[in-house]
C-alpha cells in the first residue's frame, strides 16, 4: 500500500507539502497501514489549477473518447477486483460480503456513466418572435470538488467521480482521511491506467481542519459533492452558499422500518437482519428504528433475535464475519453511551453487549420510546431499537418524527397499503417488503430534510454535473416597441 501515500496531482504521485502527516490504520487490529504527508493548502490549489487547465480538452474530447474511457475503468477494476475487495477490508474494516457489494455497486456506477457521453442532449424550441429559434446546449460545469467518506469508501466517491467525468469535467478528490485509499488514491490509479489524461482527476488527502474549508472555497470548483454527516454537511453548504457554489449533498439518516401487522414476518426479519447489520449498521441507508405493531412485536423481537445471534462478529478477513469492526474505538463509546442511557429510561436489552476495541457485537433494545437516545440519535453502528405502535397514523407520526429524511421500508402482504403508506413518509427513498440499503445505478438517490441536497444516479447524477444554457438565434429583421 505504501505507493499509495502519496498525493495525486496532474497525472503524477507527488509527496504531500504540510508539515503534518496522515496515519492509515487497520480498523480491526490497530495495524498502521502507512504513514504520508498531509496535503497542504498549496497542493490543493496545484490540484484545482491542474483540473482547470485540463477541463477545455476533455470537455471538448469525442464522446467515443470518454466513453472508451469508462469503459476501460471498469475493465481495470475487473481485473483487479480482488486487490479493491482486500483492500476494503483491510482499510475500511469490510466484512468480505459488504466488500462484495461495494465493488459491485462501484462497477454498475462506472457502467451506466459510460453512457452519459451520448446522454448530454439538448433541444430546439420554438420562440413567439418571427424568425426566431431558441435553442438550449447542456455542457459539463467545469471542475468538480468531491469529498468521498470512510463507509463505503470507493463506491461513494466513484458515485460522483464516475459520472462528472464522463460528463465531461474534471475533478479533485479529498478522500476521508480513514479511507485514503480506498476513498481516493486507489480510484486515480485507476482511472490513470485506464488512460484517463492528466488533470481529469486529481487526489488531495489532508485533514478537513487543514484543507476542508478552502477545498469548498476555493474559486475554481463549480460544484462540492460531499457525503457524510449532516454536521459537516450543513457547514458545507454555508461555505458553499456564502460563495453561490452548488453542492450536491447526501447526509445523515434516521431511517423507519415498518411491519404492519399483515405483514410477513419471516420475509421482514430477513430483511432487516440485512439492513441493520451490514457493514455493522455504519451505512447512511442502515435501519435506524423498527417501527413494529402491537400485535406482532413480540413475534417478530423473538424472530429477528434467533436471527441475529447468527451472525459472527470478529475479523472482518474471515470470510465467515458479518459484524466486522467499527472505524474508531470512539464510535464504539459514543453508541455504548446511547445504549446505556436507554437502558436506564425503560429499554430492555434483549441480545448482544459485547465490546472489545472496535468490535461491538448486534444489540436488540426492545421497550424502546422515540424519546430516548438510541431512537433520535443516528446510530451508525450493530444495534437495532424496537419501537411498538398501534395504529397506521401512529407508525406514520413515527416515522416522520425526524429531522431527517433518507431512506425507509414498509412490511406488508397488502401491497397497495404498503404503497399508500409509504406516499406519506417524508423520505427521498423508501422500499415496499425489502430493507432500506437500496442503491442502483440508474435510479434516483438522495434524502429530504436533513439528509442531504441533490440526486445522485442516472439521469439526475447527469443533470447535476452539467449546466444548460438557453442561444435564441434571430433570423432576419426583430421589430422592437421602441
Amino acid at each position: 500500500m505504501q505507493k499509495y501515500a502519496k498525493q495525486f496531482i496532474n497525472g503524477e504521485w507527488v509527496d504531500g507539502t504540510s508539515d503534518k502527516s496522515l496515519e492509515n490504520v487497520n480498523p480491526f487490529n490497530q495495524e498502521t497501514l502507512f504513514t504520508m504527508k498531509s496535503s497542504s493548502e498549496e497542493d490543493l490549489d496545484r490540484a484545482y489549477r491542474a483540473a482547470e487547465q485540463a477541463f477545455p480538452s476533455w470537455r471538448d474530447t469525442l464522446p467515443s473518447e470518454k466513453q472508451q474511457l469508462l469503459h476501460r475503468v471498469a475493465e481495470v477494476m475487473q481485473e483487479r477486483k480482488d486487490e479493491i475487495v482486500g483492500l476494503l477490508i483491510k482499510e475500511a474494516g469490510s466484512s468480505g460480503v459488504k466488500a462484495q457489494i461495494e465493488f459491485g455497486a462501484a462497477l454498475r456506477i462506472v457502467q451506466e456513466s459510460a453512457s452519459f457521453p451520448y446522454r448530454m442532449k439538448g433541444q430546439i424550441m420554438s420562440s413567439d418572435f418571427p424568425g426566431k429559434e431558441n435553442r438550449v446546449y447542456k455542457s459539463p460545469k467545469g471542475v468538480i470538488g468531491v469529498i468521498g467518506p470512510w463507509n463505503f469508501p470507493f463506491h461513494l466517491s466513484m458515485r460522483s467521480v464516475a459520472p462528472a467525468i464522463a460528463a465531461g469535467n474534471t475533478v479533485v478528490l479529498k478522500p476521508a482521511t480513514d479511507t485514503i485509499v480506498t476513498a481516493g488514491s486507489l480510484i486515480a490509479d485507476i482511472f490513470h491506467e485506464a488512460g484517463a489524461p492528466a488533470g481529469v482527476l486529481n487526489v488531495t488527502a489532508g485533514r478537513g481542519s487543514e484543507i476542508g474549508d478552502a477545498f469548498v472555497e476555493h474559486p475554481v470548483p463549480k460544484v462540492i459533492s460531499f457525503t457524510g454527516s449532516t454536521e459537516v454537511g450543513s457547514h458545507i453548504a454555508s461555505l458553499a452558499g456564502k460563495h453561490i457554489k452548488e453542492t450536491a449533498l447526501e447526509l445523515g439518516g434516521n431511517n423507519a422500518f415498518i411491519v404492519l401487522e399483515d405483514a410477513d414476518i419471516d420475509r421482514a426479519v430477513e430483511a432487516a437482519v440485512f439492513g441493520k447489520f451490514l457493514h455493522q449498521g455504519q451505512i447512511c441507508m442502515s435501519v435506524n428504528r423498527f417501527l413494529i405493531h402491537d400485535s406482532i412485536y413480540d413475534t417478530f423481537a423473538e424472530a429477528f433475535k434467533k436471527r441475529t445471534a447468527d451472525l459472527q462478529a470478529g475479523d472482518p478477513a474471515d470470510r465467515d464475519t458479518i459484524v466486522g469492526p467499527l472505524i474508531k474505538e470512539d464510535q464504539v463509546e459514543r453508541i455504548m453511551k446511547d445504549v446505556q442511557e436507554s437502558i436506564d429510561q425503560g429499554a430492555t436489552q434483549i441480545l448482544g453487549g459485547d465490546a472489545k476495541g472496535t468490535l461491538l457485537h448486534p444489540i436488540i433494545l426492545t421497550d424502546v420510546t422515540e424519546d430516548m437516545p438510541i431512537a433520535k440519535n443516528e446510530i451508525f453502528g450493530p444495534v437495532a431499537p424496537l419501537i411498538r405502535f398501534s395504529t397506521e397514523e401512529e407508525a406514520v407520526k413515527l416515522a416522520n418524527s425526524t429531522p431527517y429524511g433518507l431512506s425507509g421500508a414498509v412490511h406488508s402482504t397488502d401491497i397497495h397499503r404498503a404503497t399508500e403508506f409509504a406516499k406519506q413518509t417524508e423520505t427521498g427513498m423508501i422500499h415496499v417488503n425489502d430493507q432500506t440499503v437500496n442503491d442502483e445505478a440508474h435510479a434516483t438517490f438522495g434524502g429530504e430534510k436533513a439528509s442531504g441536497i441533490g440526486r445522485f444516479g442516472g439521469e439526475w447524477a447527469l443533470d447535476k454535473f452539467t449546466t444548460e444554457k438557453w442561444l435564441s438565434i434571430q433570423d432576419g429583421k426583430r421589430e422592437y416597441p421602441f
